[in-house]
């Protein structure tokens, strides 16, 4: 219910205040001036303008002369007398200077292993033979000794090195040979032979090429496996192939794995893949940037409502996404095998 007072308000909503103001005489504005003059200037609801006496039809106090306003300025500041001290500096340090404690310098020192004097005489007197019989004794007899050669093999015969393994050298991946524009004319043309398409690591695809792609693959009913892994897709490529498997009822993976795709580019595939029926696998993991927590629980309904999912390449971060969309995977997993036993049966 409407205050009384309220009421009497809602006649001035309507109002224009610039169409009153324009039609105000001179004399009326001044009125006004004095008016807004006994109004607190400090008020921030009131226009700069009227927080001060308008002092514009002041007159000239003479003609500007830039010289004699530097030398005023310079004069004034020369005979300004600076604020004396409350107490003058006499140049005295109080307090203690600080020293940075220097940490002690550990000095180790080896000890010296020493043994009784008839086994250092012993040790000293035994041939090389000797030596060898006891470091087998002792199971040390793979050390290398003073006497061996380069080549590992001892002066007297024996052959006590430990021979290190050559390290196998790992090269780098070979690029990917696919030809790009050849396959996305055979997709286009509907290929029979053509089941799987492999873009992997191909940098140099421009995005408009690969929706091109993703529009061809539409209409196509032989590919079924289709692979962009580091292409550096985005989101728009992300968005060209959920609408590609609006209508595409033949492809059964699809990886989209380090892309620059981001959590609003999934969330679209994902409201896709809630009625998809036909892809059973799908790799979206390490992607430029994190895809946050709300993104990761799309995933999880999407898979709890998918029945045909049994293969999702995602590496989760929270713990209740994980959970649920494992146990999604299994769940999907289980009606596959139900429906090839009762297949086979």
């Amino acid at each position: 219910m409407a205050l009384p007072f309220k009421k009497d308000l809602e006649k001035y909503k309507e109002i224009d205040e610039d169409e009153i103001l324009n039609k105000l005489s001179e004399e009326e504005l001044k009125q006004l001036e004095i008016a807004l003059e006994e109004i607190d200037p400090e008020n921030a609801l009131l226009p700069a303008g009227l927080r001060q006496k308008d002092q514009t039809t002041k007159a000239d106090t003479g003609s500007f002369n830039r010289e004699k306003l530097l030398q005023y300025l310079e004069k004034e500041a020369m005979d300004y007398k600076d604020r004396e001290d409350c107490v003058p500096f006499s140049g005295e340090k109080k307090g203690k200077e600080w020293i940075p404690k220097q940490k002690p310098i550990e000095i180790h020192q080896e000890q010296a292993t020493t043994l009784d004097p008839e086994l250092e005489e012993a040790l000293s007197s035994a041939t090389d033979t000797e030596l060898h019989d006891l470091a087998a004794i002792l199971g040390v007899n793979t050390l290398v000794m003073s006497s061996q050669s380069y080549d590992g093999t001892c002066t007297d015969g024996y052959n006590n090195v430990i021979k290190g393994e050559k390290v196998k050298p790992v090269f780098d991946e070979p690029p990917n040979p696919t030809n790009v524009e050849e396959t996305l004319q055979r997709i286009k043309s509907n290929d029979s032979s053509l089941t799987e398409v492999n873009l992997n690591n191909i940098k140099n695809i421009p995005i408009p090429t690969l929706k091109d792609f993703a529009k061809a693959m539409e209409r196509n009913t032989h590919v079924k496996k289709f692979s962009l892994a580091a292409t550096r897709s985005n989101d728009p490529v992300a968005v060209a192939f959920s609408d590609m498997l609006r209508e595409n009822k033949m492809l059964k993976s699809l990886n989209l794995e380090s892309n620059f795709i981001t959590g609003a580019g999934v969330k679209v595939l994902v409201e896709v893949l809630r009625d998809n029926d036909t892809l059973t696998e799908i790799k979206i993991d390490n992607q430029r940037q994190q895809l946050g927590t709300s993104t990761e629980m799309e995933i999880a309904k999407m898979l709890e409502q998918n029945t045909s999912m049994v293969k999702f390449g995602y590496q989760f971060t929270q713990q209740g996404p994980r959970s649920r969309a494992a146990a999604a995977i299994t769940k999907n997993n289980d009606l596959v095998r139900q429906k090839r036993v009762e297949k086979d049966v």
